[in-house]
């Protein structure tokens, strides 16, 4: 009995799509900030914090949109 699994994605899918994730994270973490209840931080307001980390992010979720719907071309 052969066992020939076929996946949905391919080795290129998957790739893209852990490159993908890595960049959400990469824009979540520039998002990130602290501000205690004692101690207010205007530094939340950057325009890294307001404005590169959702793009950043955005292109992420993009990207693994394209990675979903890519089919790679076939030989023959």
């Amino acid at each position: 009995m052969e066992n020939d699994k076929k996946f949905m994605f391919g080795k290129i899918n998957m790739v893209l799509i852990v490159i993908g994730f890595a960049i959400i994270v990469l824009g979540f973490i520039l998002m990130s900030g602290s501000s205690t209840i004692k101690e207010f931080n205007p530094d939340i307001f950057s325009f890294r914090r307001i404005t590169v980390g959702p793009m950043i992010s955005l292109f992420g979720f993009i990207s693994i949109i394209f990675a979903i719907l890519y089919k790679p071309k076939t030989k023959g």
